[in-house]
């Protein structure tokens, strides 16, 4: 505990910084996003632990991750945990903090790493720094929170003007703003971090996670100028403490606007942010789009941060069930998370075609609902390892998207060579098998409309990803097999299906092919459209 105690003295003291010390760069990392009560469900409660995070290990091994990110692990009355009752220990559904020591062993045993989120901005009712307070005026808790009206006992909003959520099971829980401007909360903040990352103080990191997802990240908090400069004041002084006893640490920024996120990776202290123009427009699978979102994601990136590419989390619907959608458009969705620039990230479910929407019917958090289901292990959707924390006689549970022998399963698709879940396999294996597709520069090669051509090249190696982002099928002339193993080829012809991407290793001259159809097209003629006429997008 000395050494907490020193570590969040050193808060206090520390003078604001321009930025956080470096972390390598995370590129050659795979996250995988666990809604951790629908994961798996170990001793047939319903709900989702981290028993069956340890049981689920293997497969997610297999599939080509690398790193597992937990939704909060602390307690609250609210489902998906991100209102604390209390920061300390564990969701006693989910487990023990024993348990949780048993993960954590059992994901660096497999050379894994593990990531936490966390969202201190907010406590619940029954917190001690609320409860107490409005017990007694005198309590040392009392400027631990915002207040409306201390002496009438009235707290200060939560986000979204929340005073009050109803959990989907009935009960209302109140909600209100931590002050991060105070000494004493920074204080608590620095020991309880560093109690993650290093448990038992030893200096060994071992033990600890390797990150932070921040949760509704912001410099103002809310927007109310009641918590402003929080970038300066508290989350950099943070990060600095962190970094100073552990390096290596990285930290998530979930960006409160789903902006580009430039602003958190440049003055926030953070070294990854979320890429969520990407993300929509990929959903589109319209080229111009996506090529306008690749520029804004490289040009909000400094060098040695990332941004994490994904189509889905657990506040959006699911890529399966929008509309359109087709197995290649699946395909093509996993292709361009798993190959562009940046580190990819998939949402539990998300590599077997989960389906679920969010439903605005619903006020409370029973509206998405729908895209937390329980994790489809088994071709049945009441299997004993299947999540049923949700079963009652609403619509969530009566018209749940899941359904039987539909051909969403683990079970279902493990063993078939053409499934979405082997398309995921094979995508991560080329990527981890190849250091340019994790490290390398990215460059948008000037194409037909319709065709999404985008070079990878690191130390003289060069891929080349071809997407037909149309209805109709397409040609092109590249040497060589589709990496991804869908492409039709005849000699150097190569022959996309409508929606189709294809990955290949481009050849060594430095020439890039025309297309077929063109025969004046000059392979020396091909610009370059990342980031402008003559840029490449996102340089080592």
């Amino acid at each position: 505990m000395r050494v907490l105690a020193a570590l969040a003295a050193l808060l206090i003291a520390t003078p604001v910084v321009a930025q956080t010390p470096a972390s390598p760069e995370p590129h050659e990392e795979v996250f995988y996003h666990v809604f951790n009560r629908s994961m798996r469900d170990s001793n047939g409660d319903g709900h989702g632990d981290i028993q069956g995070m340890i049981d689920s290990l293997d497969y997610l091994k297999q599939l080509g991750v690398t790193s597992i990110l937990l939704t909060p692990l602390y307690p609250s009355h609210l489902y998906h945990n991100y209102f604390a009752s209390d920061f300390e220990g564990v969701d006693p559904e989910y487990g023990t903090m024993a348990d949780y020591a048993r993960l954590v062993a059992e994901v660096k045993a497999r050379g894994m790493k593990i990531y936490l989120d966390q969202e201190m901005q907010y406590v619940t009712d029954d917190h001690v720094w609320w409860a107490e307070p409005l017990a007694d005026r005198g309590s040392p808790y009392t400027d631990w929170i915002l207040w409306d009206d201390r002496e009438g006992g009235l707290a200060e909003e939560g986000p979204f003007g929340l005073r009050a959520a109803r959990n989907w099971s009935g009960r209302t829980t109140g909600i209100t703003t931590v002050n991060l401007k105070n000494p004493e909360v920074k204080a608590y903040f620095a020991r309880y971090f560093m109690s993650w990352v290093d448990p038992n103080g030893d200096g060994d990191f071992s033990d600890g996670v390797d990150g932070f997802r921040i949760d509704h990240m912001m410099d103002d908090l809310d927007n109310k100028g009641l918590l402003t400069d929080l970038f300066d004041d508290f989350w950099i002084p943070l990060f600095t403490t962190l970094k100073a006893a552990n390096p290596d640490l990285l930290i998530l920024a979930e960006q409160w606007d789903w902006g580009y996120g430039g602003d958190f990776l440049k003055r926030g202290g953070a070294d990854m942010a979320f890429a969520f123009p990407l993300r929509s427009a990929i959903r589109t699978f319209n080229r111009e789009r996506i090529i306008d979102a690749i520029r804004g994601v490289a040009d909000a990136t400094p060098e040695g941060k990332s941004q994490l590419i994904f189509v889905e989390n657990h506040d959006m619907d699911r890529l399966s069930s929008d509309p359109g959608m087709t197995p290649e458009r699946q395909r093509t969705a996993a292709a361009l998370t798993v190959l562009l620039r940046g580190t990819p990230m998939l949402y539990y479910g998300q590599e077997i075609g989960m389906r679920g929407t969010v439903r605005p019917r619903f006020t409370t958090d029973e509206r998405d609902i729908g895209v937390r289901e329980g994790m489809e292990w088994r071709a049945k959707v009441d299997a004993p390892e299947t999540p049923h924390w949700y079963r009652s006689d609403a619509i969530y549970w009566t018209e749940q998207f899941s359904q039987d022998d539909d051909g969403v399963s683990v079970e279902e698709q493990d063993t078939d060579p053409a499934s979405l879940l082997n398309f995921y396999r094979r995508a991560l294996a080329v990527r981890a098998a190849h250091p340019t597709l994790q490290r390398g520069s990215q460059t948008i090669q000037e194409s037909a409309a319709g065709l999404l051509i985008i070079e990878r090249w690191l130390d003289g190696d060069r891929m080349m990803i071809i997407a037909n982002l149309t209805p109709s099928e397409a040609e092109y002339s590249m040497p060589g097999p589709d990496l991804l193993g869908g492409a039709r080829k005849d000699g150097d012809r190569v022959f996309l299906r409508p929606w189709q991407t294809a990955l290949f290793h481009a050849p060594a001259d430095g020439s890039v092919f025309p297309e077929i159809g063109d025969p004046d097209a000059d392979p020396a003629a091909a610009r370059d459209l990342g980031a402008g006429p003559g840029a490449k997008v996102g340089g080592d």
